[in-house]
């Protein structure tokens, strides 16, 4: 599972980093702490509104929601169902109705400097340990939709949800499930709106490597939603 992680970058690094070409909304302030049903970063393609039929994609930095909202979902239902669906487990994404039209055609990256999963210790306490790439920038491969809002006459809202896999190696020790990591070379087929078809998708998650990250034992403050600041993901004070 995935249910908080850190995203500090400018939204310029951010696109430099995913070869972003357009910035559509304003920019994010930095989040040591993100949690479900707020408002996050992700990277996607689309055609711009109005283009030609035959116009290519943008590579686009927006900001969504987190928690994916079908569209079929009620309108008195919208924060229930995204709050259940904030992960989506790669090995069935293709196949369950809530995610398989948005495997299709609107898959994204969620940037992230890292992740925070909690390993449950023998005595019944919970240890919180932030998942990280030595400062790197990483990036999970995420789903979105839009829908009308019910809330805003006139306007969009987007959702969005982050694909999980089964953890190994030191991440398996702490926490059963992690985001699925895109790797470089995979960014471009992920995002390609082109590809449509679910077996090929389904392809590219099956052959993405599983992640190596460098866990770091940090303080409980980050179990509160309303704690933020870089010092959350700053090693544990010992004792």
């Amino acid at each position: 599972m995935c249910g908080r992680y850190a995203s500090a970058r400018r939204d310029a690094d951010i696109a430099g980093a995913l070869a972003v070409q357009e910035i559509v909304d304003e920019e994010t302030p930095p989040s040591w702490n993100v949690a479900p049903q707020q408002d996050i970063r992700v990277v996607l393609e689309r055609t711009p509104r109005g283009a030609p039929e035959d116009a290519e994609p943008v590579r686009q930095l927006r900001r969504v929601r987190w928690g994916l909202v079908p569209a079929w979902a009620k309108d008195d239902e919208v924060t229930k169902v995204g709050a259940r669906m904030i992960n989506a487990r790669s090995e069935s994404l293709t196949e369950k109705p809530a995610f398989k039209r948005a495997a299709a055609k609107r898959r994204c990256l969620i940037p992230m400097d890292g992740f925070y999963e909690w390993r449950k210790n023998a005595d019944g306490t919970k240890t919180p340990f932030f998942l990280h790439a030595g400062g790197d920038l990483i990036a999970a491969a995420g789903l979105y939709e839009l829908r009308p809002d019910p809330e805003r006459e006139g306007e969009w809202l987007w959702t969005a949800t982050v694909a999980t896999r089964a953890a190994t190696d030191t991440l398996g020790e702490i926490h059963e499930r992690c985001p699925v990591l895109v790797t470089p070379d995979q960014v471009d087929a992920w995002l390609d709106p082109h590809l449509t078809d679910l077996d090929d998708v389904a392809a590219i998650l099956a052959a993405l490597p599983e992640p190596h990250l460098e866990p770091r034992e940090v303080g409980k403050a980050v179990g509160n939603v309303r704690n933020d600041g870089p010092h959350l993901v700053e090693p544990a004070a010992a004792g």
